[in-house]
């Protein structure tokens, strides 16, 4: 099958880099009007992306003094931005660990149902260690046993979707039919973390189910996203290591016998872009010049477990000494192994570590001109280290735009990236089946003569 670009649009408060909020080229509106994200939806729906997706943390972020946080809750704003566009895909975060997979499974179907078919589920096991005491839990749950209970929650969600027939809904006023009950069944599930009877009470949604997302880059998460992601989220700062995932990610999914064209793989690209390679330099550096220590370091202790590294100098190069293991962070192992590597082959200061890990967090940042910035995303795409690329703009919706009306045309122009969107749903846009029901046998469509 020929390869095509896919893009997605990661919105997160006022930008990505956690000074954004403080530069003039940034969006004053509240992080709880609807109208800003709506307006972010509509710029990327101009732009062709694929898709906008939304993280989410059941916690107030511990940079919250400094830092622009406190925004809608994902599934709910994917409701409304599901009436306020037509065509682009809405992905959300929703964490296994903290929610029921009924309700979840509900909600997911009800969003595709509302979008006709455009959502999409990221899946997280929740690693913040304030979340556990949100949802009354002492201790936070290990890494491994996270994954353990999302294995089973995955079964379980994907047999709620399933639990509806497609036909199941006759509605046929004159026979007194709404439901074929014989097209819906029981899951009657009995596992070792949840016992689920079903079915569910919504019918089978228009792509049959979310497309499944996924982030975690560990050995579990890697196995994870092999069995049941369709797009997998990953942070990469070298194009070497963004290659060697996917290749791992894409033999481990063939391995279980499905087709590595169906996970792609789109790491995290942060574009700083200027009309000069000076230019969007001189917008790098300002923003840096915003930070606030203070935030940079709390966010790299929560890398790390919570660890405190508060004893660090801000001007003294770093070693992997100063760092914790990262075999022992109950929560992002991956995360901290990136920065952990980093360390180990350039042993920054306190001070530049902070810099890099502000405007992605362990993402791949660049700055450049329009054509620069094409570059980089055509030399990771046709070399195979990306199916495409989840883009996390500095500053929003200001950087967005720049990259919606600079780079996509280049894109276009290159014939790397639609011009327009020729599908309905989001696994359409993404080039995925929908897929079948384990349950029930998909109708046949009726034959041309049938139809006439």
């Amino acid at each position: 099958m020929s390869r095509t670009l896919h893009l997605n649009v990661f919105i997160h408060g006022r930008g990505h880099h956690e000074a954004a909020w403080r530069h003039p080229r940034a969006s004053t509106s509240s992080l709880t009007d609807i109208a800003y994200y709506e307006n972010i939806a509509a710029l990327a729906e101009r732009g062709k992306f694929d898709s906008i997706f939304f993280a989410d943390h059941l916690a107030i972020g511990r940079d919250v003094e400094h830092a622009a946080r406190g925004g809608l809750e994902p599934l709910t704003t994917l409701a409304a931005l599901a009436r306020a566009t037509e065509h682009i895909g809405l992905i959300a975060t929703a964490s296994s660990t903290y929610t029921e997979p009924y309700n979840l499974a509900r909600q997911f179907a009800s969003l595709d149902h509302i979008s006709g078919g455009r959502v999409g589920w990221n899946i997280v096991t929740s690693w913040l260690k304030a979340t556990a005491a949100n949802y009354g839990d002492s201790t936070q749950i290990g890494h491994d046993e996270r994954y353990d209970r999302a294995f089973e929650y995955l079964d379980v969600v994907s047999k709620l979707w399933d639990s509806w027939a497609d036909n199941a809904r006759v509605d046929d006023p004159a026979a007194g039919t709404y439901v074929d009950i014989a097209r819906v069944r029981p899951i009657k599930h009995q596992g070792r973390h949840y016992q689920v009877t079903g079915a569910l009470n919504i019918p089978r949604s228009p792509q049959g189910r979310p497309l499944l997302v996924q982030a975690g880059s560990s050995d579990k998460g890697r196995q994870f996203a092999a069995t049941y992601a369709e797009a997998v989220f990953t942070a990469h700062l070298e194009k070497d290591t963004a290659l060697a995932f996917s290749a791992d990610l894409k033999a481990r999914a063939a391995r279980l016998g499905r087709s590595p064209d169906h996970v792609l793989v789109l790491p995290g690209l942060s574009p700083v872009i200027g009309a000069t390679e000076a230019e969007a330099n001189r917008l790098w550096q300002e923003l840096n010049e915003l930070t606030v220590p203070a935030v940079g370091l709390a966010h790299l202790s929560a890398r790390f477990g919570g660890a405190d590294l508060s004893h660090l100098a801000l001007d003294e190069r770093l070693s992997t000494t100063d760092l914790p293991d990262p075999a022992t962070v109950q929560g992002a192992q991956s995360r901290a192994e990136l920065i952990h590597r980093l360390v180990e082959r350039e042993r920054p200061t306190l001070r530049s570590l902070l810099h890099t890990l502000a405007g992605g967090r362990g993402h791949f940042v660049t700055a450049g001109t329009p054509e620069q910035i094409a570059d980089v995303i055509e030399d990771w795409f046709c070399s195979g280290a990306a199916d495409g690329f989840n883009i996390m703009p500095p500053i929003l919706p200001a950087v967005l735009e720049d990259f919606v009306e600079q780079v996509v045309p280049v894109l276009q122009q290159r014939g790397l990236f639609r011009r327009d969107y020729t599908e309905r749903t989001l696994r359409g846009h993404y080039g995925l089946p929908r897929p079948e029901n384990q349950y029930f046998a998909t109708p046949a469509e009726p034959t041309l003569a049938a139809r006439s």
